[in-house]
C-alpha cells in the first residue's frame, strides 16, 4: 500500500524550493490542503512577479517515504501525533520531522545541553553528571550530537531517556565517531532530524537544527561555549521563544567560559547543579511561555490582492528586513492582505523571511 495522497503532498510542498515553513503554513491555511496548495502555486507566483518555484516531484518524495520506512523511522508531522508540544508553538516550527526510536519521549518534561565541542575534559565530565541528574529526576535531556558537550550529555541520559536532534539525515552519522553512539541513541532514546535521509549536514543546516534543539525543551543549559558559537545561537532561540536560558559560569581566563558568563551578564540563570535547574524550571518560579503566533491568516479571513495593495506593499520592502507588523501598519491594509502579498512574493523567488517574524526582498 502506498502512502497516502495527503501525506505526499503535503511533503512535496515541504521539500519544494522557495517553501519554508511560514508559506507552508500559510498555504494550508488559505487552501485547506496541500493538493490544493500545489495547485494554486503557480497563479500566486505569477501575482508575486516571479515563476512558480519547482516544486518537489511525486517520485522523489514517495522514494524518501520509502527509504524512511527501510530505515525503521517515521514522520511526525506538525498537528498529527506526537509532534513535539512546544515546538509546535512556534512560527518556525518543521513542518515534518523524520524521528527513529521512542517517540513517547517527546511528551516528557525536557531539557537541552549544549556547549562547546573542543570542550574541556572537566566541563564534558560536568555535562555527563547533570545530565544524569536531571534524568533521574524525570527530564528528558535534549541536544545536538556534537562532539564535546553534546555527546557526553547524551551519554549521562541514555539510560533514562535523551533526544538527538541532528542536522542532516536520520541514516547520516556526524560526526563519524559518533555513529555507534547515534545507534545507541536510536536504540535506547531518539533520533529527530529536520532533513530527508541521505543529506549529508551543511553549515546551513545547523542554525535549523538549534531552534528545533531550543523548541524541544523548556530550557536550555550552556556548557563551555565561544561568544559566537552554535550554542549560544540555541541559547538565544531558546530566549526568543520565552523558554529559560541557564548557564554554568566558568573562568574569565578560558576562551570556553567567555559564552556562558555573557549570558549570566545578560540574565540567563547561573546553575551549578542539576536542583538548580529544576528548580529554574519549577512552576512556583515560573516563566510563562511565549506563545509564537503563526503569521498566516486563517482560511475565514484569507483575502486577494489588487494590484494597488501588492504596489504599496512592495514599495515599502528592501533589502533591510523589517517586521510583518511595522508593514501592516504602514501599508494601511488589513493583515491578511500583506500576508497575502507576501506569500506571493515568496513564491515568486522575490520574499526573504528573517528571525522574529522579518521580511526583506531577495
Amino acid at each position: 500500500m502506498g502512502a497516502p495522497a495527503d501525506q505526499i503532498a503535503r511533503l512535496r510542498l515541504i521539500r519544494s524550493d522557495n517553501i519554508g515553513p511560514v508559506t507552508y503554513f500559510q498555504l494550508l491555511a488559505r487552501f485547506g490542503s496541500a493538493q490544493a496548495a500545489i495547485d494554486a502555486i503557480p497563479d500566486l507566483a505569477a501575482r508575486g512577479g516571479g515563476r512558480a518555484p519547482k516544486l518537489a516531484g511525486r517520485e522523489l518524495v514517495e522514494r524518501e517515504i520509502a527509504q524512511v520506512g527501510r530505515l525503521g523511522a517515521r514522520y511526525l508531522f506538525l498537528g498529527q501525533g506526537l509532534y513535539p508540544p512546544l515546538l509546535a508553538e512556534l512560527e518556525s516550527a518543521p513542518p515534518a520531522l523524520i524521528v527513529k526510536g521512542d517517540a513517547a519521549l517527546l511528551d516528557k518534561p525536557a531539557v537541552a545541553i549544549v556547549g562547546a565541542r573542543n570542550a574541556s575534559a572537566a566541563a564534558c565530565r560536568f555535562a555527563r553528571i547533570l545530565a544524569q541528574g536531571l534524568g533521574a529526576a524525570g527530564q528528558v535531556v535534549v541536544s545536538g550530537l556534537a562532539r564535546g558537550i553534546d555527546s557526553a550529555a547524551h551519554d549521562g541520559a541514555l539510560e533514562t531517556g535523551t533526544i538527538a536532534v541532528i542536522a542532516g539525515g536520520i541514516d547520516v552519522a556526524y560526526p563519524p565517531e559518533n555513529e555507534e553512539r547515534q545507534e545507541a541513541i536510536a536504540a535506547r532514546g531518539l533520533l529527530v532530524a529536520e532533513q530527508p535521509p541521505g543529506v549529508e549536514p551543511r553549515a546551513r543546516h545547523f542554525p535549523y537544527r538549534n531552534r528545533i534543539i531550543a523548541g524541544i525543551a523548556a530550557g536550555t543549559v550552556v556548557i563551555e561555549a565561544a561568544p559566537k558559537s552554535g550554542s549560544l545561537i540555541t541559547a538565544r532561540h531558546a530566549a526568543e521563544y520565552g523558554r529559560e536560558v541557564m548557564a554554568v559560569p566558568g573562568s574569565p581566563l578560558d576562551p570556553r567560559a567567555q559564552g556562558c558568563n555573557l549570558l549570566i551578564r545578560e540574565g540567563a540563570t547561573l546553575v551549578q547543579t542539576a536542583e538548580d535547574v529544576l528548580e529554574a524550571l519549577s512552576p512556583i518560579h515560573p516563566r510563562p511561555f511565549r506563545q509564537a503566533k503563526r503569521s498566516y491568516a486563517p482560511p475565514e479571513t484569507a483575502a486577494d490582492t489588487d494590484e494597488a495593495t501588492r504596489r504599496t506593499v512592495t514599495d515599502l520592502l528592501g533589502p533591510t528586513p523589517v517586521p510583518v507588523d511595522e508593514l501592516i501598519r504602514q501599508a494601511g491594509r488589513s493583515p491578511a492582505e500583506v500576508q497575502t502579498v507576501l506569500l506571493e512574493l515568496e513564491l515568486a523567488g522575490r520574499l526573504e523571511r528573517h528571525a522574529g517574524g522579518r521580511v526583506s526582498l531577495a
